[in-house]
């Protein structure tokens, strides 16, 4: 083949088949992929990979086929890797049969197909199934200056900016090639040229920015480049805490849907940005300025795609992407009060808190008082993946609210800030 890539002696073996005809298709696959982005040379990738497709649906045929021909390869990935959550939960997120036929038979009819093909091809282990594989309960956090193979867009952004590790926004299919060959082209993110900032973020708001939409607005605002946001460490500090780090997830799931953003930095407060400063933001960077009455025109710019605009709710779903445990205790405090406020005991509609399964073992483990007395109140948790759920066309059209900017991007979601939705979700109404 034609490839203008620099190829190690090995890596040229294995083109030509030193290590079979599968591997073969493998690494040509990923040359042909660097070609694209004018990579130069393969790096070699450092920590576990994360797989985005985690979903037995019937369309997804060719991935199932590709997935197999690597088992039947004897192939496997170099470290035991994580994946997205899995679309159903029966128990904790309740459907009626007619959605339970649709989703086990019409979409997700392979899903214990595909599930044992992630087994044999190195999955990590039964609980391996979340968007927030870098938590810590999880294990699968990479460490600042790691080479990755991701796809989620939500874990990707946070690996690069929270981290500091390196990764690009790849594509399904593509990240499991370069976890099998150990290796991935280098280009964008993967150097320092790449992460430089095409765009300076200045907050100047009043208050603390809800962080779905500050996340929002500079997603929308920047695209695929690399923003510096400037003016935001004065509302949630310069220390990567687990309260800081939350606000940070959920902001930069934001920018990677609205948007495409696989790294920002943050004045005094993402590794790259405390290390190197103003030197990371390019010359010619552009500047938004996002205060109070812009941060309002974006969320009023949001479409409600209910059949029925005016509505009444039928469902809540709060983490997307998961909960982190603090988050989770957040919502229980946050529901608590709300409750009393309405003088209620129990909420007034389908409420469901999803996080990752490691952490709602701990939660249940720890918290076991603070787990019954969320049940208690109506609400479930559960570790599915909401926009999963809702590729259901039975469970789209649904009236569902959500504080996920993700999931109102994909789906008929109706998107409300945190205090918006609980006092909803309490009095069952909008």
């Amino acid at each position: 083949m034609d490839y203008k890539m620099i190829l190690t002696p090995e890596e040229e073996a294995i083109l030509n088949g030193a290590k079979g005809e599968t591997m073969a298709k493998v690494i040509k696959t990923l040359i042909l992929y660097g070609d694209t982005f004018g990579a130069k040379r393969f790096v070699k990738v450092t920590a576990p990979g994360h797989v985005v497709t985690s979903f037995g649906i019937s369309v997804l045929s060719p991935v199932f086929n590709i997935t197999q021909e690597l088992i039947d390869a004897g192939l496997k990935t170099e470290m035991p890797f994580t994946v997205d959550p899995r679309p159903i939960d029966y128990p904790n997120v309740k459907c009626n049969p007619i959605e339970k036929l649709i989703f086990s038979k019409i979409l997700y009819g392979k899903q214990e197909m595909y599930e044992k093909q992630l087994r044999e091809l190195g999955l990590k282990d039964k609980n391996a199934f979340t968007c927030t594989c870098y938590l810590d309960e999880v294990g699968n956090t990479p460490k600042k200056g790691d080479i990755l193979s991701w796809a989620e867009s939500s874990a990707v952004v946070y690996a690069n900016s929270v981290i500091g590790a390196r990764c690009n926004r790849n594509s399904g299919i593509i990240e499991l090639f370069g976890m099998i060959l150990g290796k991935v082209p280098e280009f964008d993110l993967l150097t320092d040229e790449g992460r430089k900032a095409k765009w300076i973020i200045e907050v100047k708001t009043t208050k603390k920015p809800e962080a779905q939409v500050l996340g929002s607005a500079i997603g929308l605002k920047v695209m695929e480049d690399v923003p510096y946001i400037k003016g935001l460490d004065k509302f949630i500090g310069t220390e990567l805490d687990d309260k800081t780090k939350s606000y940070l997830k959920d902001m930069g799931a934001a920018t990677a849907s609205n948007g495409a953003v696989g790294l920002y930095h943050v004045e005094n407060l993402t590794p790259e940005a405390v290390e190197m400063g103003d030197k990371i933001i390019n010359e010619d960077a552009q500047v938004y300025v996002i205060d109070d009455a812009e941060l309002e025109r974006v969320k009023a710019s949001y479409p409600v795609m209910w059949k029925d605009p005016n509505g009444k709710p039928d469902r809540c779903f709060i983490g997307c992407p998961h909960l982190t445990y603090a988050q989770i205790h957040e919502w229980a405090e946050r529901f608590d009060a709300e409750l009393k406020k309405q003088g209620k005991s129990k909420v007034g509609m389908t409420t469901i808190i999803t996080t990752a399964p490691d952490v709602l073992q701990k939660f249940k483990q720890n918290d076991g008082a603070v787990y019954n007395k969320l049940i208690a109140m109506g609400i479930n948790l559960t570790s599915i993946c909401p926009l999963m759920y809702m590729n259901n066309p039975l469970c789209g059209k649904k009236n569902v609210l959500t504080n996920s900017n993700k999931l109102r991007t994909y789906t008929t979601s109706r998107y409300y800030t945190d205090d918006e939705i609980c006092a909803i979700a309490v009095k069952g109404g909008i």
